[in-house]
C-alpha cells in the first residue's frame, strides 16, 4: 500500500501536509469531548491549553515511536542525511501537518502573544520540513530531529501535571527525573548530532549553511529551555512554582510555555 501511496505523496507534498492538517483538526475536535480536571475546567486559557497539550501528546507518542522505529529498521539514516523510505517520508508529512495545525490553533485561539516561543519553534520546523518534502533532501535529518518527540512526551505530561496542580505529588517528583533523562538522551543528543553532521559537511550540502544556522538557533532555544527546566524543577521556591502554574506573567500575558 505504501509503495502505491509514496509516489502520490512525493508528487503533491503540499496537499499531503494539508491532508494531515485536517486529520489533526478532526482529532482536535474529538478531544473537546474528553473530560478535564476541575481545576482546569473553569479557566478558559488553562482549559484550552490542556486540550492543546493533549493533542500535542498524541502527536509526540506517534512521531516518537515512528522515528525510533525508522532509525532501528534503517540505520543508514544516521550516516546518510538524505536517505529516506516511503515510511519515513510519510512521517515527515504527518508531523509537518501537525505543526501547521498547532501554529494555527495558537494564533486563532488568541494566545499568540504569550506563545511566541512556540510559534518561532514551529516556524523553523515547518520551513525546514517543507524544504525536505519538496526537495527530498535532508529527510533522514528530519527523522533524526523527530527523536526529540520522545522527550516531548515527558514534557507534555509534566505540563499536564502542573495544569492539574499536581506539581507537589510523588508522581511529579519521579517524573521530573525521567523528563530530564529524556531531555539529554533524545532532545540534546539528536540536536547536537545534526549540528555536528551538518557543520562538518555543510560545504558539500545544498543550503547547508541555512540548515546549520537554523540548528544553531534551535540549540540556543533548547539550552534556554533546559536552564528554565532545571531552575523550576530542581532549584526553585514554591512561590515561583505557584506563579508559573497559573500561567501568568508580570504583564498579565497568558503564557503558553510555563517553566
Amino acid at each position: 500500500m505504501m509503495e502505491a501511496l509514496f509516489p502520490l505523496l512525493k508528487s503533491h507534498p503540499g496537499l499531503s501536509v494539508v491532508l494531515f492538517f485536517l486529520v489533526f483538526r478532526v482529532l482536535h475536535v474529538l478531544l473537546q469531548n474528553l473530560p478535564v480536571p476541575k481545576v482546569v475546567r473553569h479557566d478558559g486559557f488553562r482549559s484550552w491549553k490542556w486540550k492543546n497539550i493533549s493533542l500535542s501528546m498524541l502527536h509526540s507518542l506517534l512521531s516518537a515511536t515512528w522515528s525510533v522505529t525508522c532509525l532501528v529498521v534503517w540505520p543508514e539514516m544516521l550516516s546518510d542525511i538524505h536517505y529516506h523510505t516511503p515510511i519515513s517520508y510519510l512521517l515527515v508529512c504527518v508531523s509537518t501537518g501537525y505543526f501547521v495545525h498547532d501554529a494555527c490553533d495558537i494564533i486563532l485561539s488568541g494566545y499568540a502573544r504569550g506563545s511566541w516561543e512556540f510559534l518561532l519553534h514551529h516556524a523553523l520546523v515547518i520551513w525546514t520540513f517543507l524544504y525536505t518534502l519538496f526537495t527530498r533532501l535532508y529527510l533522514a535529518g528530519a527523522v533524526i530531529a523527530l527523536l526529540v518527540e520522545v522527550n516531548s512526551v515527558t514534557l507534555h505530561f509534566r505540563m499536564l501535571l502542573k495544569l492539574a496542580g499536581a506539581q507537589n505529588s510523588s508522581i511529579y517528583y519521579i517524573h521530573k527525573f525521567v523528563n530530564l533523562a529524556t531531555y539529554f538522551t533524545f532532545r540534546l543528543s539528536a540536536q547536537f548530532y545534526l549540528t555536528w553532521y551538518i557543520g562538518v559537511n555543510y560545504s558539500s550540502l545544498v543550503h547547508g549553511a541555512y540548515f546549520l544556522a537554523s540548528l544553531i538557533l534551535m540549540n540556543i532555544m533548547i539550552g534556554i529551555y533546559l536552564y528554565r527546566l532545571l531552575r523550576t524543577d530542581f532549584f526553585s521556591g514554591t512561590g515561583r512554582s505557584a506563579t508559573v502554574q497559573n500561567g501568568t506573567h508580570n504583564n498579565n500575558v497568558k503564557k503558553f510555555l510555563s517553566d
